[in-house]
C-alpha cells in the first residue's frame, strides 16, 4: 500500500509501517480513535483515511452507525481492501472493531489486518500466530520508521493530538485581540454608512475588491498586517455574493497561501464574523489534503453561525470521502458574477450593527 494526496510515495509492507504512515495522513496522533485505511487493491493508493471517536462509555448502536459509514464511504470510493486500526483500551476499540468486521463481510471488503494499538504496542484481531502476534502485544516505534522519517524530511508534521490542531486556529487573545475588537467596532461603523446610503450590496463593490486585493497579495507570499484589514475583510464576506466570489478564486495550485490568509482571519474575526473565512479556510486544508485541519475550521464556523450552509455542505463532503481532487471551486468568478446579477440578494436584510447575514 501506498500513501497519496500529494504527499511523497511511501510503500508500506507491514503493521508497524502503516502506524508510522496513519498521524501524518491525519495530521496528528490519534488516541480514543478508530482509523480505517481503505485502497482499490491490496497493493494500491491509500484511497481514504477516516478517523472515529471511540465510544465511551461502548455503546453498540454507535459502533453499528460507525461500520455502516465507514462501509458505506469505502464503496462509494471503490476501495477494495482497508486496514483498521483502534487507538485506545480493548473494551472500547473491540465492540466497534468488530461491527467494523462484521460490516465489511457483509459488503464484500477485504480486510488485510485490524489493529489496536496501546501504549507502544499493536495487537492484531485477525493474526492467531503468536511467532508475530505474541499475546502481550508487538512494539513498535511509529517516530524512528523511515516511512516517519521520510515524511518529516519533507516537511510534513504530526501534532500531538486534535486538540493541538484546534489551537492552530483558536482565536487570538491579548493585546491583539483587543485591537481586533475595536477595528471590527471601524469596520462595522463603515459598513452602515454604506448600506445606510445603498443597502447591503453597496458592500459589494469595495468588498470584493478587498478580498480580492488580499488573495493577490498572500499569493505574492505577502501578508495583511493591519487588524482593520483583518476586520474588513472579515465583515465584507459576510456577504455571500463577496465569500462566492473568494471560493470561486480558490485555485487549488495557491492552496497553501490560501490557508496563510484564511487561518490569519479565522484567528482574528470577531464573534458573529467567524464562519465564512473558517469556511474557507475548510476548502483550502482540503484540496491540500489535509481533512482534519478542515473539519476542526468546520467546527469553528458551526460554533460561530450554527446551520451555516456552507459549512453543513462541506461536512458531508468530507464525510462522504469525497478526495480532495474533488475540493475545486464549484464556479469560476464569472459564473458567480452572473448568478448574483440583479435582482441578485439584494433583499438579504442587514444584521445587527451593519454586518449582513447569510448562510
Amino acid at each position: 500500500m501506498t500513501t497519496s494526496s500529494g504527499r511523497p510515495p511511501v510503500r508500506i509492507s507491514t503493521p508497524a509501517g502503516l502506524l508510522a504512515v496513519i498521524p501524518f495522513l491525519l495530521g496528528f496522533t490519534p488516541t480514543d480513535s478508530l482509523v480505517v485505511i481503505g485502497s482499490a487493491n491490496p497493493l494500491g493508493r491509500i484511497r481514504v483515511a477516516l478517523r472515529y471517536d471511540l465510544p465511551d462509555p461502548p455503546d453498540a448502536e454507535l459502533a453499528g452507525e460507525i461500520a455502516a459509514h465507514a462501509t458505506a464511504v469505502l464503496a462509494r470510493q471503490h476501495a477494495t481492501s482497508a486496514v483498521i486500526t483502534g487507538y485506545g483500551p480493548g473494551r472500547l476499540v473491540t465492540p466497534v472493531a468488530d461491527a467494523v468486521r462484521q460490516a465489511a463481510a457483509r459488503t464484500g471488503v477485504i480486510l488485510r489486518d485490524v489493529l489496536r494499538v496501546e501504549g507502544g504496542r499493536y495487537w492484531s484481531y485477525l493474526c492467531r500466530e503468536p511467532s508475530c502476534c505474541p499475546s502481550d502485544g508487538v512494539p513498535f516505534d511509529a517516530a524512528g520508521h523511515p516511512a516517519a522519517g521520510l515524511l518529516t524530511g519533507v516537511g510534513l508534521a504530526v501534532l500531538s493530538g486534535r486538540a493541538e490542531l484546534a489551537a492552530t486556529i483558536a482565536p487570538v487573545s491579548g493585546a491583539e485581540a483587543e485591537a481586533m475588537a475595536e477595528a471590527t467596532l471601524r469596520a462595522e461603523r463603515a459598513g452602515t454608512r454604506l448600506i445606510a446610503g445603498g443597502g447591503p450590496a453597496a458592500l459589494d463593490a469595495p468588498g470584493l475588491a478587498a478580498v480580492r486585493s488580499a488573495i493577490e497579495v498572500y499569493r505574492r507570499g505577502g501578508s495583511v498586517t493591519a487588524a482593520v484589514g483583518h476586520a474588513w475583510l472579515a465583515l465584507v464576506l459576510t456577504r455571500l455574493r463577496i465569500r462566492d466570489d473568494a471560493w470561486a478564486r480558490m485555485d487549488p495550485a495557491h492552496h497553501r497561501e490560501h490557508g496563510r490568509l484564511w487561518t490569519g482571519l479565522v484567528r482574528r474575526a470577531q464573534p458573529g464574523y467567524v464562519a465564512a473565512p473558517a469556511c474557507l479556510l475548510a476548502v483550502t486544508a482540503w484540496q491540500g489534503g489535509d481533512g482534519a485541519l478542515a473539519n476542526v475550521a468546520l467546527d469553528r464556523a458551526l460554533a460561530d453561525h450554527p446551520g451555516y450552509s456552507m459549512a453543513l455542505l462541506l461536512r458531508d463532503a468530507l464525510a462522504s470521502g469525497v478526495p480532495p481532487s474533488a475540493a475545486a471551486p464549484p464556479m469560476t468568478p464569472e459564473e458567480v458574477a452572473d448568478s448574483y446579477a440583479p435582482p441578485g440578494d439584494a433583499e438579504d436584510p442587514p444584521g445587527p450593527a451593519g454586518h449582513v447575514t447569510g448562510t
